[in-house]
């Protein structure tokens, strides 16, 4: 009887078990393949739809944003009145400066009263 060396009996049963499980591991593996297949070829339509969720803005959003910068210009006219009544009553004291500074004030006020949208009352 001729006697391999060892590496080459364990080289041979390495080959066999490859060549067994070769048939498995192609049948285990076709459902990755095909998985990831799906997944490339839809991934710039993934893409796609998030870039377009990031450059649009929904309903939602720009409701929102308008209800803050409508608040922004409400807050801003309440710091302009109590600016002006306080310049006013100055003004009446005699200081010329805070008559100039109410001038000023109520310039800026008439630019920002049209621009905040007037709630509709019951008598409406």
């Amino acid at each position: 009887m001729i006697r391999q060396p060892l590496c080459l009996v364990q080289e041979n049963r390495m080959s066999r078990i490859t060549l067994l499980s070769a048939p498995v591991l192609a049948l285990s593996l076709g459902g990755c393949v095909a998985s990831t297949l799906v997944d490339v070829a839809t991934a710039p339509v993934r893409a796609a739809g998030k870039v377009a969720d990031w450059a649009t803005t929904s309903q939602d959003e720009a409701d929102r944003e308008r209800g803050r910068e409508i608040r922004e210009r409400e807050e801003r006219l309440g710091e302009l009145q109590r600016d002006y009544a306080e310049l006013e009553q100055e003004c009446v004291e005699g200081d010329d400066d805070a008559c100039r500074e109410a001038v000023a004030v109520r310039q800026e006020m008439d630019e920002l009263i049209p621009t905040i949208p007037v709630e509709p009352t019951e008598d409406d």
